[in-house]
């Protein structure tokens, strides 16, 4: 069983940055799991932003974040972060971070096991 933790959220004008950080608790290895970051927009589907493989060597993104987000993980703390510039409006959304028991790297959020609360991002124009 893991439990996640957002944080770091926040409201920024268009063109700002903002770091989201998600620590993991549990009985389990945080460094077994697969982890990511998937938003949802109100009205909209659940969509996938970026995942890290558990060694930290493989990322993945959603195209439209590609060069504007890093996401990272610190296996030491239990933490992955999804650092965010040059945020655009469409960008608004809550945040969320999730672990999967796997080592492929996965957009689908049914594919992984444990989520957490999430955290609201709102940029303004």
């Amino acid at each position: 069983q893991v439990q996640l933790v957002e944080s770091g959220g926040g409201l920024v004008q268009a063109g700002g940055s903002l770091r989201l950080s998600c620590a993991a608790s549990g009985r389990t290895s945080f460094s077994r799991y697969t982890m990511a970051w998937f938003r949802q927009a109100p009205g909209k589907e659940r969509e996938f932003v970026a995942a890290i493989s558990w060694s930290g060597g493989g990322t993945a993104y959603k195209n439209s974040v590609k060069g504007r987000f890093t996401i990272s993980r610190d296996n030491a703390k239990n933490t992955v972060y999804l650092q965010m510039n040059s945020l655009k409006p469409e960008d608004t959304a809550v945040y969320y971070c999730a672990a999967e028991a796997g080592v492929t790297l996965v957009a689908a959020p049914s594919a992984y096991d444990y989520w957490g609360q999430g955290t609201q991002v709102t940029v303004s124009s």
